[in-house]
């Protein structure tokens, strides 16, 4: 079975790196779970208003919303007990990272395109 990621922030803006790491996790055949309140869909899969919408396990998170948003969505990702959490560039604060530790994650705070062997210019 693929390896499960949800892209928090995934956007249709093709320029975006969000955008760019749902087409890097597909491209590497991951299972891929777009998750905007604010979009039906990313890239021709159907996205999801909330992490706590995807059916089953999320093995990673990768993080594309600013500090401020991400936070409030730490405890439902915490739900989740992904074995990964992205913070990607911009995403990061020290706050986050604090309470993401408190609710038992353990953030990985870099490039999550980088992680799968692409360069976010490939994809």
């Amino acid at each position: 079975m693929a390896k499960t990621v949800a892209v928090i922030g995934a956007s249709n803006d093709r320029s975006k790196y969000s955008n760019k790491a749902v087409r890097a996790y597909v491209q590497k055949g991951y299972r891929v779970y777009p998750v905007n309140r604010r979009v039906d869909s990313v890239e021709g899969i159907s996205a999801y208003r909330s992490i706590l919408d995807i059916p089953g396990k999320v093995d990673a998170v990768l993080m594309y919303v600013p500090p401020a948003v991400g936070i409030d969505l730490l405890a439902d990702i915490a739900k989740k007990r992904p074995s990964e959490l992205y913070l990607n560039p911009g995403a990061e604060s020290d706050e986050l990272v604090k309470k993401a530790r408190d609710l038992g994650l353990s953030p990985i705070l870099a490039c999550s395109i980088l992680a799968v062997g692409l360069r976010p210019e490939e994809v």
